[in-house]
């Protein structure tokens, strides 16, 4: 069997059993959606790549399933903005750009959709994605789910350790600082200097800004940022095992962000390896249950990056499907709120029950995440 008709068998069951009150119009959308054009290059694709592709298809489906399939158009993009601006560095660049600018009334969601609006209307990606899912469907809120999947895939492909997004954000940038002043004072007098000149000679312009050095600045500046991050949670995170589990702890945490391997590091410290692994599990705990979860959740997960919107709970692809399904309805439920930037206090109001009980809920799913990646 060619490799396209056994991946198109296996989404039209795969839906089948996810979705059973779906119409077959809609799986067949779906599943043609999934495979791409043409499918017939999937026939031609060496096994490594098919495994790829196998992935990409795979990780699509499971952000259409998660937020977007079966949810009401206003919602579904309510959910891709939450979901894009719950990314650090995105909230944190836009917040500074805000800050500096004039138009400081502004929120991260307001540049956000503006930024998402350029991108539908200009990216050659997305107008390919647009035209290939109106060849899929007619239904216009599964192309809208559709639709939504695909801006959320593109955005966070991952570029030089980045989000694609925060360079569109970065052009974005660009764009809207070339389109002039706002907000002159009245009774000052302006002078207004173009970026490019003209030589008497030519006719074609010179710039006196350097795009390349531009664009370096702003990955340097990125990067800092990140440093920085980084460095305020490692030293707020040493204070507070210095605390509450003790100077070796600290001791410990410094050696193992260096590189070194637990034997190497029971050998500076003159300690027994078993008490070094079991040091190390009193960290990690402190880390998720005290530190982490009640005080720094999200600067802890993303520095350990194991943060569940942005990876995963740190599980590869497989290791998180296999994870999903073992999870209870309720489980299943509460971890797609998170995942959609709901508060701990948001979830359990909806679910009238304590927030202290979703928290250790929470704590166990966590911790049976961090088995999973320990055992593999």
């Amino acid at each position: 069997m060619l490799a396209s008709e056994s991946l198109r068998d296996f989404w039209l069951s795969r839906l089948k059993t996810d979705f059973p009150k779906q119409s077959p119009q809609a799986n067949d959308s779906i599943t043609q959606w999934l495979l791409g054009d043409p499918v017939g290059r999937l026939d031609e694709l060496p096994d490594s790549d098919l495994a790829i592709a196998r992935k990409a298809m795979d990780y699509r489906y499971r952000i259409l399933q998660q937020r977007y399939l079966g949810t009401p158009p206003q919602r579904a993009y309510q959910q891709l903005i939450q979901r894009l601006g719950s990314l650090f560095l995105i909230r944190s660049k836009i917040r500074t750009w805000v800050s500096l600018s004039r138009d400081r009334h502004r929120s991260v969601m307001d540049v956000l959709q503006e930024v998402l609006q350029e991108m539908i209307q200009s990216d050659r990606h997305i107008q390919s994605q647009i035209r290939w899912i109106g060849e899929c469907t007619n239904d216009r809120r599964l192309r809208n789910a559709l639709m939504l999947t695909s801006v959320e895939e593109y955005c966070l492909r991952p570029i030089r350790n980045q989000p694609l997004l925060v360079y569109r954000f970065v052009n974005y940038l660009r764009r809207s600082q070339k389109a002039g002043m706002t907000q002159v004072p009245g009774g000052d007098l302006i002078r207004l200097v173009s970026e490019e000149i003209v030589p008497d000679a030519s006719d074609n312009p010179v710039s006196l800004l350097d795009d390349e050095a531009i664009s370096q600045y702003q990955d340097q500046e990125l990067w800092k940022e990140q440093y920085i991050l980084r460095k305020n949670v490692k030293q707020e995170f040493l204070d507070y095992l210095r605390e509450t589990v003790g100077e070796d702890a600290s001791r410990w945490l410094e050696l193992h962000l260096q590189g070194q391997t637990q034997e190497a590091i029971a050998q500076t410290m003159e300690m027994p390896i078993k008490q070094v692994y079991r040091l190390r599990e009193k960290i990690s705990y402190h880390a998720i249950r005290g530190f982490g979860l009640k005080s720094h959740p999200e600067l802890v997960m993303t520095w350990l990056g194991t943060s569940l919107q942005e990876h995963s709970l740190g599980l590869t692809p497989q290791q998180w499907e296999k994870f999903w399904h073992n999870l209870t309805p309720a489980q299943q439920n509460m971890l797609n709120k998170m995942k959609q930037g709901e508060s701990m206090e948001a979830i359990a109001q909806a679910q009238n029950t304590k927030a202290s009980q979703l928290l250790s809920e929470w704590s166990k799913l966590y911790f049976a995440a961090q088995s999973i990646r320990s055992n593999s």
